[in-house]
């Protein structure tokens, strides 16, 4: 599906997110990233067998870090 250089990450593996954005819709609350993941906004996941992934968000408190 990707046609990238180099090619995005695939659907199955563990840095899926890293793949580019195809579509972007915030205020539908997701994202369709060239691999086929349906990525949305609480950090969900569909992948494109089906396979749901539950959100992932680190807990409150949790400090964020901010880029220098």
């Amino acid at each position: 599906m990707c046609q990238h250089q180099p090619p995005c990450p695939t659907a199955d593996s563990a840095d899926r997110e890293a793949a580019r954005l195809m579509a972007h819709h915030p205020e539908q609350g997701w994202s369709l990233l060239c691999n086929g993941v349906l990525l949305f906004e609480d950090t969900g996941e569909l992948l494109p067998d089906g396979q749901i992934i539950a959100p992932h968000r680190s807990p409150a408190g949790d400090p964020v870090m901010n880029a220098a």
